[in-house]
């Protein structure tokens, strides 16, 4: 018989022990659960899109599968798509950014691991946001660096980066800082004036920045500015690029490591060690997307427009929920505390639960974008919206309305565990 590993005395590497997750695929899974018993779900919980991918895009991956391309490819993506990168993505920001500024990547997740084991040491400090999108904690500690968390202000309109608070914890050891514009959770995008000021930092302390603009392109009104525009920033500067978000593209799983060609050239070595190349044939669909009909993203826009106007008018006429009018992202931030004090919970997670177990509405709280910075006194959701019609946005949010509204099955003055029973 065969010993299993635990039996042949199997340890896992000490960095393992480091190693984060997304906690959201949990609360999916429970969700899951829930809806194979019978339960109506409405899923906010993900930041997947229940849009197709639009036509010419798939054609273009189809006829390339027909035409051979499911060979290798240049390791660091096929040159068409590298040009119409590098092409697009400048001239978004008003920069110029050549093939050799271009490593095509199986999605953005690879981008942020490429991008530290280049440029981060063990013990170097990386400053991050959080809350913000788990898997920057988790690789930087993976990978033997310090996490250094730094928050965002709620204010009258927007939320604001705490540069107070990014400053403060700078040290001579502090090498990196990651910049989430158009922040996944809160939809933050940063003002002329923070950028100035993160600029200002950025070159004071030496420090080398990974600019994540996945929602670059996903926006109700005005225009996205990138810190990469600023005068000594598009040296110091890789941008995360996925094509998951504006063309409805997530299972695609194609991105792209755009930056000094000093760096990219080590992420594109590190592409050689890991997966060799990217997919060969869904770059020619993605080349078709940056460079064929436009109005697939315009359509995918609308469709969200629509859907976040929906949630936000049920959200602010919940007692206790207000919500900020995002202009970016896909992505509601709402502070409940005011409904968490009605329905008698404690803490996030009682809400969470007795919300999904009362309502079917399913969501991540602020923890499942980090743990709660020192100071911090109020209560948030993350509810996405990309995964969810407009009728559904309607039914469920409604019914979350009215639970709120109501102060849960029993009236104000019941007990989280009276109003489950």
């Amino acid at each position: 018989m065969v010993p299993t590993l635990s039996q042949a005395g199997f340890v896992a590497a000490d960095r393992v022990g480091r190693l984060g997750t997304e906690t959201v695929f949990a609360v999916s899974a429970e969700a899951a659960a829930l809806a194979a018993k019978g339960k109506t779900i409405y899923p906010f919980h993900l930041g997947d899109l229940n849009i197709p991918t639009a036509e010419h895009i798939v054609e273009a991956s189809l006829k390339a599968i027909r035409d051979g391309k499911t060979t290798y490819c240049p390791n660091a993506g096929i040159a068409p798509l590298r040009e119409a990168l590098a092409a697009d993505v400048g001239a978004a920001r008003g920069v110029h950014y050549g093939v050799d500024n271009v490593a095509v990547q199986p999605g953005g997740k690879p981008v942020i691991g490429k991008f530290l084991l280049a440029v981060m040491n063990a013990g170097d400090e990386v400053l991050y946001p959080n809350p913000g999108f788990p898997i920057y904690s988790s690789l930087i500690e993976f990978f033997g660096g310090v996490a250094l968390p730094y928050g965002y202000v709620e204010g009258a309109d927007r939320f604001h980066l705490d540069l107070d608070g990014i400053e403060r914890q700078i040290t001579s050891r502090t090498r990196v800082l990651i910049l989430n514009d158009l922040h996944n959770p809160t939809a933050a995008e940063c003002t002329a004036e923070e950028h100035e000021r993160l600029a200002e930092l950025v070159l004071k302390h030496d420090l080398i920045v990974l600019c994540d603009e996945a929602y670059f392109d996903v926006r109700f009104e005005g225009a996205s500015r990138s810190l990469v525009s600023l005068p000594g920033m598009q040296e110091r500067c890789v941008i995360l690029y996925t094509f998951s978000k504006k063309y409805a593209m997530t299972g695609w799983r194609l991105g792209a490591a755009i930056g000094p060609k000093p760096i990219i050239d080590i992420i594109v070595t590190l592409n050689v060690n890991w997966e060799s190349c990217p997919n060969h044939f869904t770059q020619y669909g993605a080349l078709v997307a940056l460079t064929g009909d436009q109005s697939g993203p315009r359509e995918i826009m609308a469709r969200l427009h629509g859907r976040r106007d929906a949630a936000l008018s049920l959200l602010n006429a919940t007692d206790g929920i207000r919500c900020l009018v995002p202009a970016t992202t896909f992505y509601l931030y709402p502070n409940v505390t005011g409904a968490l004090k009605r329905l008698g919970c404690a803490d996030h997670e009682s809400f969470r639960r007795l919300v999904l177990d009362a309502t079917g509405v399913s969501f991540c709280t602020r923890l499942h974008f980090g743990n709660a910075l020192a100071g911090e006194a109020e209560y948030y959701l993350r509810l996405a919206y990309s995964g969810v019609s407009t009728s559904q946005i309607t039914e469920g949010l409604d019914k979350l309305r009215a639970f709120v509204n109501a102060g849960g099955p029993t009236g104000p003055h019941g007990t989280p565990e009276e109003k489950r029973r």
